[in-house]
């Protein structure tokens, strides 16, 4: 695989999203109750950002992001400013374990194509001026295929998967495009579609598709996206089994995908959630080529504040490394911190305790 400029992903990295700090809440009900400006909100989440760029920093972060603190969720708000998708607010929310989600979701409304207006571009732009040479400024969006979870697709509009499919691949080789000459040299496709995949009842799925047709479809989808993408920019995919307020979605290791997807997705790195029992072995990653992606094992929850055992770490990287390479190993929670603007259940200080434990132990056990 080419060297990248960035040498993303690193043996310390996280996922992206980060607990919203009070004062961007208050603003946001401040907003919504007309109190203050749009551009008022603005510069108050400008200013936490900045502040937030600097704490990554500061507990030993090489990448950085903006915590997703502009977003209300992890994909809507890329999602429903793309040409021809817009968000609105369905009967129900999705069903996690033990709690129904905030309702929301994006629909298609008209043929699909990048918006260069795309205001996430314009916030990167910003966003990497922050960061400036002190660390590499990621950027988050949702993966193309989360364009396939049910309700989304309008037959009306699209009754052929094969067209699609297309024009959801060409919107994203132009996003991608955007991002690069904004500056972007380390983006992360988040993918709940994919990893849904794995679990015995397909979640968001109303295809009608055999589990088979559906992983090579994906796989096709995602590297379509990635052909010709520049060289000196890294892509990560991050998979991930739901994250809201703590609560999980589905369960399943990840036998199921991997002989496709690990063995032939062209990413430069698969984040893996690996916190907990509903993630399985590490036996699907014997499928990840021994010179291609690296490997960020997401043995740290996000969803709680207690510090994982250092020697349960340390035995589980021992057992990762029967079936991949030590030199592919990377660490890091297993996803964001606050997928949504509610975030999971423990304090900014414990986030930062377990961004910095994870930064040490990186140090420690990967070498």
């Amino acid at each position: 695989m080419t060297k990248t400029a960035t040498h993303a992903p690193f043996k310390a990295d996280h996922v992206g999203s980060l607990l919203r700090p009070e004062r961007i809440h208050i603003a946001r009900k401040d907003f919504q109750a007309g109190n203050i400006t749009a551009e008022e909100l603005y510069n108050i989440e400008t200013e936490e950002i900045t502040r937030v760029v600097d704490k990554q920093i500061e507990v030993g972060l090489e990448a950085v992001t903006d915590g997703e603190f502009r977003r209300r969720f992890w994909h809507t708000d890329f999602l429903e400013h793309l040409n021809g998708i817009e968000g609105y607010v369905p009967d129900h929310g999705f069903q996690f374990k033990g709690e129904e989600t905030e309702r929301y979701d994006v629909r298609v409304i008209g043929k699909i194509s990048f918006n260069e207006d795309h205001p996430h571009v314009k916030e990167f732009i910003q966003f990497k001026e922050i960061v400036g040479d002190r660390a590499v400024a990621k950027q988050t969006i949702p993966s193309p295929n989360q364009l396939f979870n049910a309700g989304i697709r309008n037959l009306d509009i699209y009754p052929d998967l094969d067209t699609y499919t297309e024009d959801i691949v060409q919107t994203y080789r132009d996003a991608i495009q955007a991002f690069y000459n904004a500056g972007c040299r380390y983006l992360q496709l988040d993918d709940v579609y994919i990893a849904g995949l794995n679990s015995d009842d397909i979640p968001f799925n109303d295809s009608g598709y055999s589990r088979e047709d559906l992983i090579e479809h994906a796989l096709k989808v995602a590297n379509a996206v990635l052909e010709n993408k520049p060289e000196d920019l890294v892509i990560t995919t991050h998979l991930c089994r739901g994250n809201y307020r703590s609560k999980w979605a589905f369960k399943g290791s990840y036998a199921k995908i991997a002989p496709t997807l690990f063995a032939k997705e062209n990413v430069d790195g698969f984040f893996l959630e690996y916190d907990d029992d509903r993630s399985g072995d590490f036996g699907p990653l014997d499928h990840i080529p021994s010179d291609g992606p690296q490997v960020v094992l997401g043995l740290f929850t996000s969803k709680h504040g207690e510090l994982e055992d250092k020697e349960t770490i340390k035995e589980r990287i021992e057992e990762a490394k029967q079936h991949v390479s030590a030199e592919q190993i990377c660490l890091s929670p297993q996803c964001g911190f606050a997928s949504t603007h509610h975030g999971n259940i423990l304090t900014e200080e414990e986030q930062w305790e377990k961004l910095r434990y994870i930064v040490e132990l990186s140090k420690e056990l990967t070498n």
